[in-house]
């Protein structure tokens, strides 16, 4: 695969709790360095980075209910609002693991539908995450269909702050179950080029990885 198509598949991410503003800003030169598919950051971040960005292609992302999903509908809408009103192009929303887990679907399906549908109505796009390894095959395949029924843009598989990450069977799991027309973003303990080139083997056509100058540097190589 050409390196930068590697990096067109990479959202360049730093969600880290004591990132400070000189790694935001880091970030956002590797981002316009290397030309990758968005910068993803924490919500009170996003004026900085749509100031870093703007003139450029790169679209901000920011995350929602991060990184657990246990907060309110609206909670969650008002969140996405604020983000995409400061530039947020792109939004990677947790779902309400416990409701799924609770089999709830009604609560996640219509939480789920109440952020894509303000997200949308803003001209930005949802990405729903499932936080994987906390679920069963059977719970990761009605999230996906929840999702999907309410026109997410993207599934995908964890925050990177749970006790595991992507790995190769959720994300055939998750392609096979959402079809080729949505979809499936790659996220936690994506470190190496060879991490990136099974998932995308598997089935993702979106890396979530803070090692994405690793990375593509490493197909260069």
């Amino acid at each position: 695969m050409p390196n930068n198509r590697i990096a067109s598949l990479i959202d360049h991410t730093i969600l880290k709790p004591d990132a400070v503003r000189t790694d935001i800003e880091r970030i956002c030169r590797e981002a316009l360095a290397y030309n990758f598919a968005s910068v993803c950051v924490n919500p009170c971040w996003v004026p900085v980075v749509a100031r870093a960005l703007a003139g450029s292609a790169i679209p901000v992302c920011s995350v929602i209910a991060f990184p657990f999903g246990a907060t309110s509908t609206a909670a969650k809408v008002a969140e996405s609002e604020i983000a995409v009103g400061e530039g947020a192009r792109e939004l990677d929303m947790v779902i309400n693991i416990g409701a799924l887990r609770s089999g709830e679907a009604a609560l996640v399906r219509d939480d789920i539908g109440a952020v894509v549908s303000a997200t949308h109505a803003r001209g930005a796009s949802v990405k729903v995450i499932l936080e994987t390894a906390l679920l069963t095959d059977e719970e990761i395949v009605e999230a996906c269909r929840l999702a999907q029924q309410m026109n997410a843009d993207f599934v995908k598989t964890s925050t990177g702050f749970a006790s595991g990450g992507a790995t190769v069977a959720v994300v055939e799991l998750m392609r096979h179950t959402v079809g080729p027309d949505m979809g499936v973003k790659a996220s936690g303990g994506i470190r190496t080029l060879e991490d990136f080139h099974r998932m995308v083997a598997a089935g993702a056509n979106r890396i979530g990885a803070s090692a994405g100058v690793q990375i593509v540097d490493a197909s260069r190589a």
